[in-house]
């Protein structure tokens, strides 16, 4: 055998021998697909085990997640950090490899990576970052920005709709330096992929406008690294298919509970024996193994060596462009840019959505980071970046994205484009589309992601288009999920400081609802909406109510405090932009925006009332909408469901006085 068939089986009984001892995991994946990530791993990628973040690194990102031992196997050879001892612990509490690959936790997983079709998705906002910031700062003798992004995929990624939309883009916009390894083994969970999946995937994708190649032998490693470099050299995004078995060499070999369900303590010496694996103890690796994975990450620590010698010939010729590149990799931002006057002066009343486009458009004159767009929306979103051009093949350094309608790949590909680093991403879409957007806000949330989420449309006040697109729960949903900034800002200058907040918030996604319908601009709203909730108006001397409301209803609000107070109840408004902010604050500071002692307490949202009671208490009442909306002009449904100042104060006089 030799020495790099070696290797690749030392992969395969670790992950054998960690699945089993957890009594958990999926060994059908690292078994089948040792040999090509072993391949791509040793003989293509261009990485530095000394330096495993370093910036011009290939990225690698396994969509199949659920694989995720082969990571750890390959990051514990190549010397990322992984021990014997957290290879044992596999799947265990607080150890640094848990069930699926977690970015931040383990060094070398450059993605989180849990539900299917996620990984690949933002592998291609990582080749689109890539491109982008290559044609910024690369010049004809100084290539600073020259990687590739490589994703290895599984049956199931490929049929979640996720990735056929960002594949779809991927070929759109011809890139080049995105290669997918696709790990074909015609099994899934529930059987053979006949039942459920029966086309030509390379077929498929060559209509996505893929180049597609075949390796007919997922053992054959020499036919596995010359693939890969054939597809190195095409302009069109690459999936390589690679035949492979499932829990090849075990007695599951080819059938679904390969898939995942450890091989059987009685099973493990059989399998070590079919693939001729010498060795009797548990967790093994031959000092033959070790002395060439010794010489190999010597050579792979090379690559970080001559990127830095590069930086710095590059930092002489180049000095103001050195600047600006470690300005996007280290997402430095002036902070006297949150303190320009401009970025809060709006000449009328308007909605949130457009003095939201007015902010982005001003800051993205001040922050060259900033790249993103939205999903077929830009004009109605107000999220296009009017002084710059659109990202394309044939213009890598436009700043605006068209992402077509393609909401659940967007949000992905924005996390891809943040992972990478160098770049400020946002997206855009209707608020009620936060649906599409879910399983990639958690992720941007679990791996700390800065992504911003413009959601524009924020309530009824979508009016005419009816309740298929007027968001009701979405942003209890939004605020239910930890680490997400929320921010339903009131009027113009608490969007600016809405937007102030999510740049600077860099590791944490932050969501913007914004109104269609036109806003009040309040004269009492200030810097203090950075706290998430603050006292907007005290109304009367003696404070005995408080309401609290975000966005299109905290005017409405004030009318409603107006006609209270010239009944003699003295009544506090509070605007609660984000409540997620607001529990940061420390417990003085809530307790002097909400009084323990005032009881009475109104939640106002034309939005799902769940989610106000920790603040309403058990005396106060929510005023919100726990049913559909309807089709009608804004006016009529703010009408029709009782958002009105006269309906309003009834309802508190009714229930509280």
């Amino acid at each position: 055998m030799n020495t790099k068939n070696l290797c690749v089986n030392t992969i395969r009984t670790l992950s054998a021998d960690a699945i089993q001892k957890a009594k958990s995991g999926h060994p059908g994946l690292p078994l089948g697909a040792a040999p090509m990530a072993f391949a791509l791993f040793n003989d293509c990628l261009k990485i530095s085990p000394k330096k495993a973040d370093w910036f011009d690194r290939d990225r690698f990102i396994l969509s199949a997640g659920h694989g995720s031992m082969l990571l750890y196997s390959l990051l514990h050879l190549f010397e990322y950090g992984v021990s014997i001892d957290d290879i044992k612990n596999f799947r265990q509490l607080d150890s640094l490899t848990p069930g699926h690959p977690e970015y931040g936790h383990t060094v070398g997983v450059d993605a989180t990576t849990g539900p299917l079709g996620q990984g690949i998705s933002m592998a291609v906002g990582m080749a689109m970052a890539e491109s982008h910031l290559a044609s910024i700062f690369n010049t004809e003798d100084e290539k600073l920005v020259d990687h590739y992004t490589y994703s290895l995929v599984g049956d199931g990624c490929l049929m979640e709709g996720i990735s056929n939309e960002a594949s779809s883009l991927a070929g759109t916009l011809k890139l080049g330096k995105l290669i997918v390894l696709y790990d074909s083994n015609n099994i899934t969970i529930e059987g053979d992929t006949s039942t459920a999946f029966s086309e030509n995937v390379r077929m498929r994708y060559e209509a996505l406008g893929w180049d597609t190649f075949l390796v007919e032998d997922g053992n054959d490693i020499e036919k596995i690294i010359s693939t890969i470099e054939s597809a190195k050299k095409t302009e069109k995004p690459s999936l390589i298919e690679i035949k492979t078995k499932i829990g090849y060499g075990s007695v599951k070999e080819g059938s679904a509970s390969a898939h995942g369900e450890p091989l059987g303590e009685d099973n493990i010496p059989q399998f070590k024996r079919n693939i001729g694996w010498e060795y009797n103890e548990s967790f093994y690796v031959p000092n033959e193994v070790r002395e060439y994975m010794k010489a190999k990450v010597q050579e792979k620590n090379k690559f970080f060596d001559e990127w830095e010698n590069k930086l710095e010939s590059y930092k002489i010729k180049y000095p103001e462009r050195y600047e600006l590149f470690v300005k996007y990799i280290n997402n430095e931002i002036d902070e006297k840019i949150f303190e320009d006057k401009e970025i809060f002066n709006f000449e009328k009343d308007m909605a949130t959505r457009e003095s939201g486009g007015i902010v982005l458009n001003k800051i993205s004159k001040l922050i060259p980071q900033l790249f993103g767009g939205s999903a077929d929306l830009g004009p109605s979103n107000k999220s296009v970046m009017k002084d710059f051009e659109f990202y394309s093949p044939e213009n890598r350094s436009g700043k605006n994205i068209h992402f077509g309608v393609r909401e659940h790949a967007m949000a992905a590909i924005c996390n891809g484009i943040s992972l990478h680093g160098g770049l400020l991403p946002y997206c855009a879409t209707f608020f009620v589309f936060s649906d599409y957007l879910k399983p990639s806000v958690r992720l941007s949330a679990l791996m700390n992601q800065g992504v911003i989420y413009i959601l524009t449309h924020d309530s009824i006040g979508v009016g005419e288009d009816g309740p298929t697109h007027e968001p009701i729960e979405h942003l209890a949903m939004l605020r239910s999920t930890p680490n997400v900034s929320v921010y339903r800002p009131c009027d113009a200058k608490e969007t600016a400081y809405a937007w102030i907040s999510a740049l600077k918030n860099r590791n944490t996604p932050t969501c913007l609802a914004l109104t269609r319908q036109k806003l009040v601009n309040l004269k009492e709203t200030s810097s203090e909406s950075l706290k998430g909730g603050y006292v907007l108006r005290d109304f009367g001397e003696k404070v005995e109510l408080i309401i609290m409301a975000s966005g299109s209803e905290v005017s409405l609000a004030y009318e409603v405090c107006e006609k209270l107070v010239s009944d003699g109840i003295g009544t506090r408004l509070v605007s609660m932009p984000c409540m997620d902010e607001f529990e940061k604050q420390s417990s003085e500071y809530k307790e002097k925006v909400l009084p323990t002692e005032i009881r009475k307490r109104v939640s106002l949202e034309a939005l799902s009332t769940f989610g106000w009671g920790k603040y309403v208490g058990l005396d106060g009442i929510s005023i919100g909408l726990d049913t559909f909306g309807a089709s009608a002009p804004a006016n009529l449904l703010f009408e029709k469901f009782g958002f009105t100042s006269d309906k309003v104060y009834d309802r508190i006089k009714k229930e509280l006085f």
